[in-house]
């Protein structure tokens, strides 16, 4: 039975294009994406994560299940009023030569949950969290950031908020294959939904979003009725070893953030392509006469 593995048709000939010269891989665009943790209904059952579907109209991974999340917005490098780890501590657990590049990258993953679940992980002192974001105000200000109109560091200003950095935890990291036209290098964090906050469907790109244990999701994709990219099952398989969404932020500092990178490779006339440490997702995709005489894809 097939699984809900994204695959988008096209990649075959954008593989053999990038063998034979005829493609020039594009710089992947930096990005953050958060898994929403919060504790499970059902008591003793583990905690659930916050996900969306999105829109099968978008051209990127439409119809797939994602967490929140979105390219870095280059004024996310803006002074802020920050708390938890230091820009330098956090360019060194992401990887990234400037804490400069470090805070942008953790002010777009904060920025991006606002956004599209409206939940923001900042306060009005280094040890608080805002504990409601909803009314005309808020959305005013939602929508203004979304709409790029309003800087992050102008946005916490005005409401006088600390970011707390220390609500995050580094989880993993994924970079788009070289063949993907819209590429993105994409570090994934944990967190816990803030008490008093909740979540809802903020984003134009989600035609739904679900509260899910990571175990009902992974055997939704197993069964082929969840559409998911490798890094969004690869993670969610990751976070079922933890019973509570603190346990998981935990573990964030024991986790791998080497990048993981598609490889693609030819073997005649048949395309193989793997993700370095997680074999579930290799594909053997055949040539035109290996498909037309019945080979398996």
């Amino acid at each position: 039975m097939p699984n809900g593995q994204w695959y988008p048709p096209e990649w075959p000939g954008l593989i053999r294009a990038l063998a034979a010269g005829e493609l020039t891989p594009v710089t992947p665009r930096r990005a953050a994406t958060v898994m929403l943790l919060r504790d499970g209904s059902a008591p003793g059952r583990g905690p659930e994560v916050h996900m969306l579907r999105r829109r099968t109209s978008m051209a990127f991974a439409g119809g797939a299940y994602a967490y929140p999340g979105g390219g870095v917005d280059p004024r996310d490098e803006q002074p802020v009023r920050w708390a938890g780890p230091t820009p330098a501590a956090w360019a060194e657990r992401l990887g990234v030569a400037t804490p400069a590049e470090a805070q942008a990258i953790v002010c777009a993953a904060v920025r991006e949950t606002y956004e599209e679940a409206g939940v923001l992980l900042a306060g009005p002192t280094p040890d608080t969290v805002v504990g409601d974001t909803t009314g005309d105000d808020w959305e005013a200000d939602r929508a203004a950031l979304v709409a790029r109109e309003l800087p992050f560091a102008e946005f916490l200003d005005r409401r006088d908020l600390v970011l707390r950095s220390d609500l995050l935890g580094a989880w993993a990291r994924w970079i788009t294959p070289e063949f993907e036209p819209r590429r993105y290098d994409t570090w994934f964090f944990v967190a816990a939904l803030p008490s008093g906050q909740r979540t809802r469907n903020a984003s134009t790109e989600a035609d739904r979003t679900v509260w899910i244990r990571p175990e009902e999701a992974a055997a939704g994709y197993d069964r082929g009725e969840l559409l998911m990219m490798p890094p969004t099952i690869a993670t969610l398989r990751t976070l079922t070893a933890y019973g509570t969404p603190l346990a998981a932020l935990d573990a964030a500092a024991r986790q791998d953030m080497t990048p993981v990178l598609a490889r693609a490779r030819l073997e005649g006339d048949e395309v193989v392509l793997s993700w370095p440490g997680h074999d579930e997702f290799t594909k053997h995709v055949p040539g035109a006469a290996s498909a037309a005489g019945g080979g398996d894809v």
